[in-house]
């Protein structure tokens, strides 16, 4: 909000630490699109009023799965969360709203059985068809160096990678739920998983950053062409934008296991 108020977006290359401004002003705005697993703060401080107002678009990348504190110690119970998704609903409406099952886990912890963090995926689901939810993107998580070290830290846990046998079937069975519900299902970066699946599935890649559908919501000209800094190989469907984001000086908190992003953890 503060660079909102400057008129540009300074924007620091995390690997070479160079400076890139961006006018934050609208246009050449033409949305603003928010990721977040707590959007508590967002809507008590009235932001997404006061973007509005000032002629932004918005859309929202709402990743809500289920309760586990193990793999997201930091987060809200999920009954908060669900309310914070209706309440974003009611305000923006749900066509700017996207849900994220992102990533699905499997583990281990103190040599117990395999878990996933897929139990309340029916609940989930449930309230984000009743808020009037229609999209909902999914991924599997990959170990990356970073959550492998971060995991080591945690004596007795263990990721296990699942196999794609096993993706499919957890894609199948989450695609039954969810167009019972009404409820498309993406896949994020996925297309080897994409391409076992059976004939007769809906099943479709996602573009978190979906311009086509950001120009069918809220009008103008937008490029269609494909982010080239995105694993477009693996399936990521992301079309040209500016990451405002910063993981320097915006700290996430959440802690999550799984987080391949922040630096600090």
């Amino acid at each position: 909000m503060e660079c909102i108020a400057k008129g540009e977006f300074e924007v620091v290359n995390p690997y070479n630490r160079t400076v890139k401004r961006i006018p934050a002003t609208a246009p050449p705005v033409h949305t603003i699109v928010f990721w977040s697993k707590n959007f508590g703060p967002f809507l008590a401080a009235g932001w997404g009023d006061r973007l509005r107002q000032l002629g932004y678009h918005l859309y929202f990348q709402f990743t809500i799965n289920s309760d586990d504190p193990v793999l997201e110690p930091n987060l809200p119970g999920l009954g908060q969360r669900l309310e914070q998704l209706q309440r974003m609903c009611d305000r923006f409406g749900p066509q700017v709203v996207s849900w994220r099952l992102d990533p699905i886990c499997h583990y281990r912890w103190n040599d117990a059985s395999v878990r996933d963090n897929l139990a309340d995926v029916e609940r989930i689901a449930a309230a984000a068809a009743a808020a009037g939810i229609r999209r909902c993107t999914t991924s599997f998580m990959d170990v990356y160096a970073k959550v492998a070290r971060r995991a080591a830290r945690h004596p007795g846990f263990q990721f296990v990678e699942s196999d794609r046998s096993q993706r499919v079937k957890i894609l199948l069975d989450l695609e039954l739920v969810l167009s019972a519900l009404d409820i498309a299902l993406f896949t994020c970066c996925e297309n080897e998983t994409l391409a076992a699946l059976p004939d007769h599935s809906k099943i479709a890649a996602a573009a978190c950053i979906p311009n086509d559908l950001l120009m069918r919501l809220y009008g103008g000209h937008l490029s269609l062409g494909h982010d080239s800094g995105q694993r477009r190989a693996a399936g990521c469907g992301c079309r040209i934008s500016s990451d405002i984001g910063s993981y320097d000086r915006h700290r996430c908190r959440h802690g999550c296991l799984y987080c391949y992003a922040n630096p600090g953890s």
